[in-house]
């Protein structure tokens, strides 16, 4: 397994029945998906709502991803707790399961007491005791931490540190002139991917691949390639359907929309509402807008 990061990755949902995981549904999904460009998945994301699963449940998700990906594509999975020890082991059992990488996402419960010191120290201790490459996921707007440049250029030269997903805004730049070498950053919506890769960017993992994984895989494709009037073409057409769905509705308008090109979506787990009926609008408006809907 190559420890370098390229291509789109999809953070895959979870479909629910009645608020139980509907494995079949997933299964299906993943099926799907593996027939595409994709290059991966992020699985246990914000997207697959892995804050409400219980450990064994995200236990099953994974197995079904690894069982049904295609041979080519990788498996991120999201394995970060507050405390390191969390931490440690679950990155430990996914690995044991065949996860290629895990995605550590910053602790964030004491934001006040997490230094720069503090995320070296999990990092790096996480990195040491798992035997899969650890990508460092940052994502100010659900966890409110945002790693400094000083954190990145740190950790990005641990041997086990090999990468960071970046959700955030206006910090690319910065993170890709302080890191490594062999440090492979990832944009984190597709909002941001255009102009990502044009800085130095390797790829993305990005929600609307969970309904559009096409065109996304065509905007990573036109990047590489320095097609700038195709790449340009593609990110405003893209950028806007974005707005439209996961920046408007969150995780339940990414389900809807990945209803909508045919895959299984649902409603997401209490406590987040399911998307309305204004909402289902709206968001199939956006999708005809774009050009992308079926039929």
């Amino acid at each position: 397994m190559s420890k370098k990061l390229s291509g789109i990755a999809a953070p895959i949902s979870t479909p629910f029945d009645n608020g139980e995981i509907a494995y079949d549904r997933l299964r299906s999904n993943v099926q799907k998906y593996s027939e595409t460009a994709l290059a991966g998945f992020f699985a246990l994301g914000s997207n697959g709502e892995s804050m409400f699963l219980t450990e064994s449940e995200k236990l099953k998700v994974l197995e079904v991803v690894l069982q049904e990906k295609a041979d080519h594509q990788i498996v991120m999975a999201g394995a970060g707790y507050e405390s390191t020890r969390q931490t440690i082991s679950f990155s430990n059992q996914v690995a044991e399961m065949g996860a290629n990488f895990v995605s550590i996402l910053t602790p964030s419960y004491f934001k006040k007491r997490l230094t720069d010191k503090a995320m070296i120290g999990y990092y790096t201790e996480v990195a040491d005791a798992v035997p899969i490459p650890v990508i460092a996921y940052n994502a100010p707007g659900f966890t409110g931490m945002t790693l400094t440049p000083k954190v990145v250029e740190v950790i990005s030269c641990h041997p086990n540190v090999i990468g960071l997903k970046d959700t955030s805004k206006g910090n690319m730049s910065t993170y890709l002139s302080v890191a490594g070498n062999d440090f492979d950053i990832l944009s984190g919506t597709v909002s941001t991917l255009f102009e990502s890769m044009l800085l130095g960017a390797k790829g993305g993992v990005v929600s609307l691949a969970n309904a559009f994984p096409a065109p996304c895989c065509e905007l990573y494709e036109a990047c590489k390639a320095v097609d700038l009037d195709k790449a340009r073409r593609l990110h405003y057409m893209l950028i806007k359907l974005n707005k439209s769905v996961s920046g408007s509705f969150g995780v339940a308008g990414v389900k809807y929309a990945a209803e909508v090109a045919g895959y299984h979506g649902g409603d997401p787990r209490k406590p987040l509402l399911p998307i309305t009926e204004q909402g289902r609008q709206s968001i199939r408006k956006a999708i005809e807008a774009a050009g992308l809907l079926k039929g």
